[in-house]
């Protein structure tokens, strides 16, 4: 049985290890201290969890949910499970089922598929077998899911690095992250807006 990691119960306190030119939390604040490399960094999230797609925005964001949550990513786990309880109708309450058990967790056969894929890759791109593709088609996945499940889960173990390997601050508190969810504008809106604020 998959379990998924242990609960986030505390505050971060850590201090980043440069210093940023924000107060901004997690990867916010790396954006406006590299808006160079934040452009392209939210255009391929864009492109991945917000652009048409034949999975669902929800179940895109739980891929990333999931990944961030094997990495223990504090930040992106809870950005990305508010906007995927914000497009799922089971809302948080699904999130949480798939963090703690995917086993037992209610979702489609093909979105279950896919989210072993992203957790293979969370461990390493080899971990992905041709079983565990095989598995995924035998389910409906098509080639493009099985491609950008692929891709979403590396990109967020760069993310997940990239916050935590700088000492990130992140909050628990969920209304930190409940605005953000709402948005319906896109990844590289928001960043657009966050930068003319600074």
């Amino acid at each position: 049985m998959r379990n998924g990691p242990g609960e986030y119960n505390h505050e971060g306190s850590s201090t980043p290890h440069i210093t940023l030119n924000s107060d901004e939390p997690g990867i916010r604040g790396l954006f406006k201290y590299r808006p160079e490399a934040a452009f392209p960094l939210n255009g391929l999230v864009e492109v991945l969890l917000f652009r048409e797609n034949s999975l669902s925005r929800g179940e895109r964001e739980l891929i990333a949910t999931y990944v961030s949550a094997l990495n223990e990513c504090r930040f992106c786990f809870f950005t990305h499970a508010a906007i995927a309880a914000a497009h799922l109708s089971e809302g948080m309450t699904l999130v949480e089922q798939v963090r703690a058990d995917l086993d037992a967790a209610p979702v489609s056969d093909k979105l279950r598929a896919l989210l072993v894929i992203a957790a293979a890759v969370q461990q390493s791109g080899k971990k992905v077998s041709k079983e565990d593709v095989a598995a995924a088609r035998a389910a409906g996945a098509t080639d493009l899911e099985i491609h950008d499940t692929v891709l979403i889960a590396a990109a967020f173990c760069m993310y997940n690095r990239y916050v935590d390997g700088l000492a990130t601050v992140a909050t628990d508190d969920p209304a930190h992250y409940a605005a953000r969810a709402q948005r319906s504008d896109g990844y590289l809106a928001v960043l657009t807006d966050s930068l003319s604020q600074s």
